[in-house]
């Protein structure tokens, strides 16, 4: 007890250094969790993927359709219990800032393959029997205002002209991982404007999702379908959908990798800071530290002092910035709208945090250490006069 007084009062000795290294701590901790959930936005698809869905798509590029007529003979192969099929569409809602997903699905053999999206009963029905009806997920309703009722205008990119959707339900996500920024409607919407306006699109999916009742017999499946289609127009690519998700990762890993590198920089320049912190700290008190050894306390009683003080400025610093970082990531997240889907502050970002914290703080306290455990007491006396 008696020595943790003493470490508070030498932390507290100068307030306004030991308050602006602490403020330095807030600022590096929270930029290092903020940092470290962007990285973790960027894994969220992949994260939420089911193990028992696939994705058939173009061997040559997603940007390439696929024939209609493959889902029989998809759904034929061995293993395969159900599938869906559906476009991206990338149109723009009133301005092409307003960025959210859009997908032409395949109605209700869509919505079963993915039991994450919760719809009250009443608007799903309600959707599938209005050939111009959508479902919008419960972040991008909160983000625009959407409710049943309203109707979406949105222009046509990929596939041209003007198209509106009338807002038929909303979905929420079964777990906290859900994507609940997009937008569903109908293919056969889609389709029957296609084969009026080009028919050559008429009649051609985007990707199709399957379903496996055995995540072991992924790899077998997936081979199976793609020999079906092989040597023919259109040739697929199946991989699980966690790949898939990774793919799209993998197009913007130098951002992601530049990302994770700033955030453990920080960490070692906010060391440094400390470290300096400490330094200074100690040379001050070399006299008192003269003293303590001359009247009997060893170097681990020094030590003690030392590492206490330094483990007390950087939890404490750790501390406010854990806490910051809630409604900061809050805030973040709604200014960020729909372009990360899911930003979650992780339990290991938390960990992190932490034990960054207290790396700082020991690491920062060696050398001050080592000084106080190596001074002589003869030439430290002959300093207080």
């Amino acid at each position: 007890m008696h020595i943790l007084k003493l470490i508070i009062k030498n932390a507290l000795r100068h307030k306004l250094r030991t308050s602006l290294t602490v403020l330095g701590l807030v600022v590096a901790t929270l930029s290092f969790g903020l940092l470290q959930t962007v990285v973790g936005a960027w894994y969220a698809g992949a994260d939420a993927a089911s193990n028992t869905r696939l994705v058939t798509r173009n061997a040559i590029s997603l940007v390439f359709p696929l024939p209609l007529s493959y889902e029989n003979r998809i759904r034929g192969i061995d293993g395969v219990t159900g599938i869906a099929y559906a476009n991206w569409f990338g149109g723009i809602y009133q301005d092409p800032k307003n960025f959210f997903p859009q997908f032409a699905i395949s109605g209700k053999s869509y919505l079963d393959l993915f039991p994450e999206f919760v719809v009250p009963e009443a608007e799903r029905s309600a959707f599938l029997r209005d050939r111009k009806g959508c479902l919008v997920g419960r972040k991008l309703a909160t983000q625009y205002g959407f409710k049943p009722g309203d109707i979406i205008p949105i222009k046509g990119t990929i596939f041209p002209g003007q198209w509106e959707f009338v807002v038929r339900g909303i979905y929420d996500g079964k777990e906290a991982s859900t994507d609940t920024s997009q937008l569903f409607f109908h293919w056969q919407y889609l389709n029957e404007r296609m084969l009026q306006t080009a028919p050559r699109r008429g009649n051609q999916v985007g990707f199709y999702m399957v379903q496996i009742g055995n995540p072991d017999n992924a790899a077998a499946i997936s081979r199976a379908l793609d020999a079906q289609f092989e040597n023919s127009l259109a040739e697929t690519l199946t991989e699980t959908e966690k790949a898939f998700q990774l793919g799209f990762v993998s197009m913007s890993e130098a951002i992601v990798v530049a990302i994770r590198v700033v955030s453990f920089v920080v960490i070692v320049i906010i060391m440094a800071v400390m470290a300096n912190t400490m330094a200074m700290s100690v040379r001050e008190r070399l006299a008192e530290y003269a003293t303590l050894k001359a009247l009997g306390f060893g170097p681990g009683f020094l030590a003690a002092l030392i590492f206490g003080e330094s483990l007390l400025i950087s939890l404490a610093g750790a501390a406010l910035g854990i806490a910051l970082l809630f409604p900061v990531a809050a805030a973040f997240s709604a200014q960020m709208g729909t372009l990360f889907p899911v930003f979650k502050i992780a339990p290991q970002t938390l960990a992190l945090q932490a034990a960054s914290a207290v790396a700082v703080g020991l690491i920062a306290a060696i050398a001050p250490t080592v000084r106080s455990a190596r001074i002589n007491i003869v030439e430290g006396l002959r300093s207080i006069g």
